[in-house]
């Protein structure tokens, strides 16, 4: 495959990067559900028969000893309209990659905390704003260096934005899709998931194509604000025989194990048709209040090993320890890096409040009981899930 000269291209606006540390930090022991099965590792097999990958980074290992087994996740969307509060929140970010057991890295992520100072001229925005991406690659960088470095200038001028960013985001991600394919000098066989973050004061909106995942910590119960996009899910197996494609083994026509991704333009057809592999976005809207702490936007390579409740049971603990939330990324890496993932990781862990998460006290009973708040949580979801 054509190894595409892409080096000089750089982003339209600030980004700020996680990075290593080979400082060893505190093992977070898991106080619940002691002795569970750990999560079964799942191979990344997103490409079948792959074509040489062009990209690498040197990366420092992380190796560090956790032992959580939590094994629920939990669904629920906040809809805009929920809560009456005067909560604004204040972002602040960490992010960590690493390339883990593979011998390259085709992931990107991005990271503005400050996106006002960006926008404020075009629109008058005076409220907090902030972006964020993970951009998981196959077939090489290309794509997801595109999309990473151009997601927020196509956002950004589209003539939705900013009255409508529910059809700004929509049209962004499918002019990226077209731009990428419109360039010459880039590998267009290359593909990459899409997943990004758009926050304007309270308002949150979640934009995901591909498996990677956008999950809020509630105090302490996770709320997956986004689905994975695979071809074996009932809505994607529909929307894909419905447009003439199969799928074979997990596979979206025996070659991807997603159902969604920009790029990959060797198996789509003309541009403005419909075709079973797709740029489009699913969006998920959310109004922040008091009891949203952070988030957590992670690649497939956290989740293939860790769910989603366990991730934020971690995030949090860490969090009320040291309040760094670069530190809490690198953290989550090193536990799926423990864990024996077999791919690629990217993790951006978004804090809405200057202060650490408030230690949650169980109310007042007069049975003796000794379980935290998170495990009351995952037992009420199992009860509620069972009845």
């Amino acid at each position: 495959m054509h190894m595409a000269a892409y080096t000089d291209f750089s982003p339209p606006f600030a980004i700020v990067e996680g990075s290593y540390s080979k400082e060893n930090t505190s093992a977070v022991k898991d106080e619940l559900l002691e002795g569970s099965n750990e999560l079964k590792t799942t191979s990344d097999k997103r490409l079948r028969d792959p074509s040489v990958v062009r990209y690498s980074v040197n990366s420092t290992a992380l190796v560090a000893d956790t032992d959580l087994d939590f094994e629920i996740t939990e669904k629920g969307f906040q809809h805009p309209s929920e809560g009456q509060s005067n909560f604004e929140p204040i972002f602040r970010s960490g992010s960590c990659a690493e390339k883990g057991p593979k011998q390259y890295m085709e992931d990107e992520h991005i990271c503005i905390d400050d996106l006002i100072i960006h926008v404020n001229e075009i629109a008058g925005f005076t409220s907090p704003a902030a972006f964020y991406g993970v951009f998981d690659g196959h077939g090489g960088t290309d794509a997801a260096l595109f999309v990473r470095n151009n997601i927020l200038k196509f956002i950004m001028e589209d003539p939705c934005f900013p009255m409508c960013l529910e059809k700004a985001l929509k049209n962004a991600f499918l002019k990226a899709d077209y731009a990428f394919a419109d360039d010459s000098s880039i590998d267009i066989s290359s593909g990459t998931t899409a997943l990004t973050s758009l926050m304007f004061g309270r308002n949150m909106i979640i934009a995901n194509a591909g498996d990677c995942r956008a999950v809020l910590g509630k105090r302490g119960k996770a709320i997956e604000l986004s689905k994975d996009h695979k071809p074996n899910s009932a809505s994607e197996r529909h929307r894909i025989e419905k447009l003439g494609g199969v799928i074979y083994d997990g596979y979206l026509n025996g070659q991807l194990s997603i159902a969604r991704a920009l790029g990959d333009w060797h198996m789509k057809g003309p541009k403005g048709s419909a075709y079973p592999l797709s740029a489009e976005p699913e969006l998920q809207e959310t109004l922040l209040t008091e009891d949203d702490e952070f988030l957590i936007m992670g690649c497939d390579g956290l989740w293939d090993v860790m769910s989603s409740q366990c991730a934020v049971t971690m995030a949090r603990k860490e969090l009320m320890l040291h309040n760094d939330p670069e530190r809490c990324s690198r953290e989550l890496v090193r536990e799926a890096l423990k864990r024996n993932t077999c791919d690629n990781l990217t993790v951006i862990v978004i804090c809405f409040s200057p202060d650490p998460p408030p230690r949650i006290e169980n109310p007042p009973t007069r049975i003796c009981r000794s379980i935290s708040v998170e495990g009351l949580n995952l037992l009420k979801s199992v009860l509620e899930s069972n009845s």
